[in-house]
């Protein structure tokens, strides 16, 4: 079957399909019509859900297409890619279900995908003794990051759970550090050789080092003092070095090609989501009070579609090129993320009415996302190969 012939494809489709579906629950809770009974308070459930749903579901997609070409190893495919996305369908629907749900069956159908999701890339990547094999340890925090929370819904710890997403948050802002530093000037540079400009992006060895240091930095400090001067302080450097790194890769030179500048416009969510994260820690600006949403409906989610629209293209065989309506869907999520982020305190609307407004668009964006590549994750490759 097509759609299990390689591992992006029913990861990219479940991402794009629960973001719309995902969120469209939130609103609903939102609004009252419809209920959560976890046992704790639902703003928990809709991180949870975009984390350890949405994210995840595109984490996997990623991988499980990136290792075999890391390594030069046949794709995964087949019934244990079935089996791995019935376990991740199964934790959605348990933990949607979580107040009628016995926790011991909760805690084993949620807890189980990331585990399962390492154990199917981890032979390949120690066996070549690749340089991503460290990329597990990043899934296995994700997956203790769920259990903590998974314990602070036992006991009704709102905080505890609360910080666990705090730091899941942060792993996914460092593999966006990581992957994004490789993926978004490679990318570039080939866009601006095919319009024969020479690209000129020169990596920095000591601001690269010094970016992944400051972000992990980041993620020790959320844990041992969040949300105390020294945690702000950390957030400055991070953001300021993010900044530092994006300008050093000609973004504005591929306005001609949505599909390239999308990922720098995401990109630039991190060292914006990080400096209002600074400026609330710091000055308390209530202007800056929404900086998660900068770096998870910001940075999160729009690197995720720019990845997903390009990949998807890519490993069907197709031109990478997106149609005109995917240039709208990206200017939606953009839009969206800074209704969220911004529209609080510059925009005379009521809090709820800016919620409504940005959590619609953010859904019509990744609709849209769906409604175009489900045909194209659905059927074989256009040039013939496998996969």
């Amino acid at each position: 079957m097509t759609l299990f012939a390689y591992g992006f494809r029913p990861f990219f489709l479940l991402a794009g399909w629960f973001a719309v579906v995902g969120l469209g629950g939130w609103l609903l809770i939102f609004q009252g019509r419809m209920t959560w009974s976890g046992g704790l308070p639902v703003t928990l459930w809709h991180g949870h859900e975009m984390l350890f749903g949405f994210v995840t579901a595109a984490i996997a997609g990623f991988m499980l297409t990136a290792v075999p070409s890391w390594t030069g190893t046949r794709g995964f495919g087949g019934w244990p890619l079935v089996a791995l996305v019935a376990l991740w369908l199964a934790g959605r629907v348990v933990f949607a279900m979580a107040g009628s749900v016995p926790y011991g069956i909760l805690a084993v159908l949620e807890l189980t995908f990331l585990p399962a999701l390492a154990a199917m890339i981890a032979p390949a990547l120690l066996r070549s003794r690749n340089r991503n094999t460290k990329l597990l340890l990043v899934l296995l925090a994700l997956w203790a990051a769920d259990v903590v929370f998974m314990t602070g819904l036992r006991r009704g710890d709102a905080a505890l759970s609360g910080a666990s997403l705090t730091f899941a948050l942060n792993l996914v802002l460092l593999l966006i550090t990581v992957i994004g530093g490789r993926i978004v000037p490679a990318f570039t540079a080939n866009a601006l050789r095919q319009r024969s400009h020479e690209p000129i992006l020169r990596a920095v060895p000591w601001l690269e080092r010094l970016v992944i240091l400051a972000m992990v930095a980041l993620l020790v400090i959320d844990v041992v003092l969040p949300m105390t001067t020294w945690a702000g302080v950390i957030a400055v450097l991070a953001g300021l070095a993010q900044a530092a790194r994006l300008s050093r890769w000609n973004g504005q030179h591929t306005l001609a090609e949505p599909i390239v500048w999308i990922l720098h416009l995401a990109y630039a969510w991190l060292p914006v989501g990080l400096l209002l994260k600074a400026a609330f820690l710091l000055g308390g600006f209530s202007w800056a009070a929404f900086w998660m949403h900068a770096l998870g409906a910001g940075a999160t989610a729009t690197m995720i579609l720019a990845v997903m629209s390009r990949a998807s293209l890519g490993h069907t065989g197709r031109e990478l090129r997106v149609p005109p309506i995917m240039t709208v869907s990206y200017l939606m999520v953009t839009l969206a993320a800074a209704l969220r982020v911004f529209g609080p305190a510059v925009l005379p609307f009521a809090y709820g009415q800016l919620i409504t407004i940005a959590g619609l668009l953010w859904m019509a964006s990744f609709l849209v996302f769906a409604l175009v590549y489900t045909p194209i994750l659905l059927r074989p490759r256009v040039d013939g190969k496998p996969g």
